[in-house]
């Protein structure tokens, strides 16, 4: 079990990670833009981050940098899952501490719910 923190502007979308999530034995926490998500990661204090490049309010990248800047961050893990393919945006967002990204359009629920146990379980033997 871990705690992971859902960054997701689409309510549905963040209603059928979380509900994949949650019967994996996640404890989740959700926020709905960047400035949302900076706040919710100091409360929460997550193991793990999914994170939407596109929002309102604050990016996943404008989050990205602001959230690097905080004490504990490198031993969170985050997973950048957006629908943007350029390679340009890739290359940023690893640059920015990114542990992976996904194509949101390529992977359902359940398929992310394996890329996250796979990141959870490098996090555990790091």
């Amino acid at each position: 079990m871990a705690n992971i923190l859902l960054v997701e502007d689409d309510k549905d979308l963040i209603e059928a990670y979380a509900l994949v999530l949650k019967a994996a034995n996640h404890k989740i926490k959700k926020a709905y833009n960047g400035n949302e998500a900076l706040l919710a990661a100091k409360e929460f204090k997550p193991d793990l981050i999914l994170l939407d490049l596109l929002m309102p309010i604050k990016s996943g990248k404008e989050f990205l940098k602001d959230y690097k800047k905080a004490k504990n961050s490198k031993e969170v893990k985050i997973i950048v899952f957006s629908n943007l393919q350029d390679s340009n945006e890739l290359e940023d967002v690893y640059s920015l501490g990114a542990d992976r990204y996904i194509i949101k359009s390529w992977t359902g629920p359940h398929g992310l719910l394996k890329i996250v146990d796979e990141v959870l379980e490098t996090k555990d033997t790091n």
